[in-house]
């Protein structure tokens, strides 16, 4: 038997390998963006900073150093120039894969950093896989700009599995949902008609404001905002500023609200102040061909009949009057039962006398 060289015993002690095959190698050199690993064959492993992560920013000196053992998959045992190609990559995103399967099937809540905003949704990465959460799928509300949740740890659920087809999909919108639906029952189990709550203003319409009370929306509508008019609330709220408001209804999962205040309620000492005989002022809010309003205080206005502006004849309440100006007189009727009619005796240099009609 003829005896075998040292090349020829030193080759048979070191194993074989496939492409394929799950190796550990020992990191032996690493460079910014290479590893070098001994992983007990006949030629080094490499293993590239583009096999070793999807970040393309990553030093691999700052992960891993001389001595350290790493699990990695060999892509090519023979590159061509007698090295072994490796991937740590790949074998972590079967790792993750495995790691997102059984996290759908258990419906389990995951947590991770989005690591890129797509013009569709976002994208997350769990062990080096992937997740796609389209953009329907990332709030319960209607987001244009999704930017805002760059860097940012989110957590969802797995829907859809499916990584031969490279399709796994995350769902966040539903854990909102579900944190709502419990925010919501323990707040309609806390309030009540007559409460005074704190909210938030989400949102102002034309109509009134919708005020985020934490776990529901209440509806202050224009005519709730004050005991005076309101032209336009977009004047007077705005969206994230605090408010207190009063639950003056609740029906089913609406609420209504209000900003009257019974104790701020001008006719609770209206008949103390404009009591017969008082001089009062106001300032003429609008007008109509049978006389003009005017508002005392808010929530408080008086009726001039065009009959009672002046001892001579006034045809028309524009004449001799203008929307904005400020006129003294003295109350001759109030009646606050129906809180419609009090009567006033003008001081104003034009009119001798008038009657005003109060009402709230």
């Amino acid at each position: 038997m003829s005896e075998l060289s040292f090349e020829q015993m030193l080759e048979e002690s070191l194993k074989t390998i496939r492409n394929g095959e799950v190796v550990e190698g020992t990191v032996i050199d690493v460079k910014e963006d290479e590893i070098i690993l001994n992983i007990g064959y006949k030629a080094d492993g490499i293993l590239t900073k583009n096999e070793y992560s999807n970040d393309s920013s990553i030093d691999l000196t700052t992960v891993v150093k001389p001595g350290d053992t790493m699990e990695v998959k060999v892509l090519k045992v023979n590159d061509g120039e007698g090295q072994v190609l490796l991937t740590y990559k790949r074998l972590a995103a079967e790792k993750g894969n495995k790691r997102l399967e059984e996290a759908f099937e258990n419906k389990e809540v995951l947590k991770a950093k989005v690591s890129q905003v797509l013009n569709g949704g976002l994208s997350v990465v769990i062990d080096e896989a992937r997740v796609f959460i389209p953009a329907s799928l990332v709030s319960d509300t209607y987001e244009k700009d999704l930017s805002k949740y760059a860097d940012q740890e989110i957590e969802f659920v797995i829907t859809e599995f499916n990584p031969r087809r490279r399709r796994i999909i995350g769902d966040r919108k539903q854990l909102l949902l579900a944190a709502k639906a419990e925010q919501q029952k323990a707040l309609f189990e806390k309030i009540a008609v007559g409460d005074v709550v704190d909210g938030v203003v989400k949102n102002v319409t034309d109509f009134g404001a919708f005020i985020d009370l934490g776990g529901a929306d209440g509806l202050l509508h224009i005519s709730e905002m004050s005991w005076g008019r309101v032209e336009n609330p977009k004047k007077i709220f705005k969206v994230g500023e605090p408010i207190k408001v009063l639950i003056k209804d609740i029906n089913g999962d609406k609420i209504a609200l209000s900003l009257k205040f019974e104790d701020q309620n001008p006719w609770l000492n209206a008949d103390e102040k404009y009591a017969v005989g008082n001089v009062v002022e106001g300032t003429i809010a609008r007008m109509t061909d049978f006389g003009a309003f005017v508002e005392l205080e808010p929530g408080v206005d008086a009726l001039l009949h065009v009959s009672q502006i002046s001892r001579e004849h006034v045809e028309k309440p524009s004449d001799v009057l203008s929307v904005g100006q400020v006129i003294t007189a003295k109350v001759v009727d109030f009646n606050g039962e129906d809180r419609k009619s009090t009567r006033l005796n003008s001081s104003h240099p034009s009119i001798s006398y008038a009657v005003f009609c109060l009402k709230k």
